[in-house]
């Protein structure tokens, strides 16, 4: 199946997820969603048993590992959690390597990977070097977006791409000396030993509809946080999030709770680097494009900071772009008189180059803002680099 198809899949079935599909085919589509979520609730449990029973075993591999990771699918703004706690590691004295599956990154031919698999060569196959904490190997094709982006953020930290990461990181220790590894999405991963979990959880969604993947967007039940160590309320609104926040600490008694917020901290040009400050968004008249699992909130980010939204155009999550869409968003941006196009960090490693400049593509820079428990997190830090 085409990338388009799969997109216009994927948006349809998240339309009938969510609700905004109408109609008896989207009811009928519901009632099995729900049936398999059932069956899919079952065997993680399972699966956690039999992790906890020993049966699967973990590995471990004499170094720190902190999983770093949510409940559900998409959207937490887990990528800027794994960007702090990476840097604050690696200035702390730490040999940092952050182990990623690369999602959605580019694939070989199925009929490659199927012998690939039938051989069990995949074992023998080292993960892919996204930066070796000294330069960057890879382009985001290659390596997924969310790797790319941290190579890019993060100069002094090793980033391997594998769905195998107990194998990555054995490659991280061995090839670039490393003492801890950060699994970028890992709390479901079981095979690698965790010493820390790191639980995000989205203050505007915090587990979707409640149900479990496909019928809803939790990977395990809500119950489940009860593993993490700590816990990040991300999307936080000025004043906190005290009713989640106690509904957390009943779920989980013994975490260390923070609450924090993302932060717009300047544009930067696609093509020429050049940035700009926040305050020239206002009154400006912007197109915004996106490829996320939550655009709207990436758009009212642009209204709160003053601009006109005049045009926005939403792709499916990890949309990869074409020259020619792009193109036609700079010719249908201009039409509608736009002073300039704006984009998330994540979809920028994404766009092709092209030679047009004749309307300026800017991304949206954004970091974390601790709101509360900072002293938590240091003390957190400071756990990890030093036991």
């Amino acid at each position: 199946m085409s990338r388009n198809r799969l997109e216009k899949l994927e948006t349809y079935v998240l339309g009938v997820i969510e609700g905004r599909r109408k109609g008896r085919g989207a009811a009928l589509l519901r009632g099995v969603l729900k049936a398999l979520s059932c069956v899919f609730a079952l065997l993680v449990q399972i699966r956690l048993r039999l992790y906890k029973h020993r049966i699967l075993r973990h590995h471990t591999l004499g170094c720190q590992v902190v999983s770093v990771g949510n409940l559900t699918v998409g959207g937490t703004g887990k990528t800027p959690i794994v960007e702090i706690f990476a840097r604050s590691l690696q200035q702390q004295g730490r040999k940092v390597a952050i182990l990623s599956r690369g999602y959605k990154k580019s694939k070989p031919p199925m009929g490659k990977r199927i012998i690939h698999k039938l051989k069990r060569l995949e074992r023998q196959t080292p993960p892919l070097v996204v930066s070796d904490g000294k330069r960057l190997l890879l382009e985001s094709d290659m390596s997924g977006d969310e790797p790319y982006m941290l190579a890019s953020n993060l100069p002094d930290v090793v980033v391997l791409v594998d769905k195998n990461r107990v194998k990555a990181g054995q490659y991280a220790i061995k090839h670039f000396g490393c003492d801890t590894l950060i699994l970028d999405d890992g709390f479901q991963y079981l095979a690698l030993k965790h010493r820390l979990d790191i639980v995000l959880v989205d203050a505007t969604n915090p587990f979707g509809n409640r149900s479990m993947l496909p019928r809803g967007l939790l990977r395990e039940p809500v119950r489940n946080i009860r593993r993490a160590s700590f816990i990040f309320i991300t999307k936080c609104s000025p004043g906190g999030e005290s009713e989640l926040k106690t509904r957390l600490r009943e779920l989980n008694p013994d975490a260390e709770i923070s609450e924090c917020r993302h932060c717009a901290r300047y544009l930067e040009n696609i093509y020429t680097g050049e940035r700009m400050p926040l305050e020239s968004l206002r009154n400006k008249a912007v197109a915004a494009v996106s490829g996320i699992a939550a655009p709207k909130g990436f758009e009212d980010e642009l209204v709160r900071l003053g601009a006109r939204l005049i045009y926005h155009k939403r792709y499916a999550d990890h949309h990869r772009y074409t020259e020619q869409e792009i193109i036609d968003l700079i010719n249908k941006s201009l039409l509608r008189e736009a002073d300039m196009i704006i984009t998330t960090e994540k979809d920028a490693v994404r766009f092709p180059k092209i030679k047009r400049r004749d309307l300026p593509v800017f991304f949206l820079r954004v970091e974390i803002e601790m709101l509360s428990g900072m002293e938590d997190f240091n003390a957190c830090i400071k756990r990890i680099c030093f036991l």
